[in-house]
């Protein structure tokens, strides 16, 4: 079974590089947009309002966030629910090879291409704008592997309520945007009105967001923001495996 699971996962693994589009939007995208982001003069400016801080250095953990959110709601879901509407799910159900397999395979994938363009990310930042590397690197990956299995499971809950491939591409759609923002993608978490920070802080990715920045700063991510974000993870988990159907 351990075998027939790796061969699996070395097949969807090159299915997954022959997508160039998935490729861009997971692992260079984010990185593009920092990098844009980054040669605007008053962005690479320190500004007393962020506490000395300059509006680039924000912008790399929402950057990574935008990784981990497009590979998880954007591009897994459509590869998911197209497996099953073609069958493709239901046949591998009658073989040695179970589809949680397959799953475990797209789930693996994604992750771990959400990870190389976090760590993208921030090389590229660091190297190019003189973004400080988390200051806090253990409580950085713990917020990290929380918010990938956040939004990984957000991934799998659209796939799970989905019937069919069309559908996942526009559930995903109407879910990326409200998850962009509070990411902090069009106004960072940081910067936000008091009363509206707070109300993000209980999303996933507004939690995740300070987590990280909190980390990049230096300190121990908030156990309040951590908590949030591995709460959703939970309840998001339960919610895609309640509902999801291999046919």
């Amino acid at each position: 079974m351990a075998s027939a699971s790796t061969a699996v996962l070395r097949t969807e693994a090159r299915l997954f590089l022959r997508e160039p589009g998935s490729l861009f939007w997971v692992i260079l995208f984010p990185t593009l947009l920092m990098t844009i982001l980054g040669l605007i003069p008053t962005f690479r400016e320190a500004d007393a309002a962020l506490g000395g801080r300059r509006v680039i250095d924000l912008y790399v953990p929402i950057a990574v966030l935008l990784a981990l959110i497009t590979a998880g709601i954007q591009a897994m879901p459509p590869v998911l629910t197209g497996y099953r509407e073609r069958g493709i799910l239901r046949r591998m159900s009658t073989t040695p090879v179970r589809p949680a397999s397959l799953i475990t395979a797209q789930l693996t994938l994604h992750g771990v291409s959400a990870l190389c363009s976090a760590g993208l990310v921030i090389a590229v930042g660091r190297f190019a704008f003189d973004v400080r590397l988390p200051a806090q690197p253990a409580g950085y990956a713990l917020a990290l592997v929380l918010t990938t299995a956040s939004a990984l499971a957000l991934g799998a809950t659209v796939s799970a309520i989905s019937r069919t491939q069309k559908i996942a591409g526009a559930i995903g759609s109407v879910v990326f945007f409200p998850a962009m923002f509070t990411a902090g993608v069009w106004l960072p978490v940081q910067t936000m009105p008091e009363s509206l920070r707070h109300i993000v802080e209980f999303t996933s990715f507004g939690a995740a967001s300070e987590a990280l920045d909190q980390a990049m700063r230096g300190g121990w991510p908030g156990w309040d923001h951590l908590g949030v974000t591995a709460l959703w993870a939970v309840l998001l988990t339960w919610a895609a495996a309640r509902w999801f159907r291999w046919e």
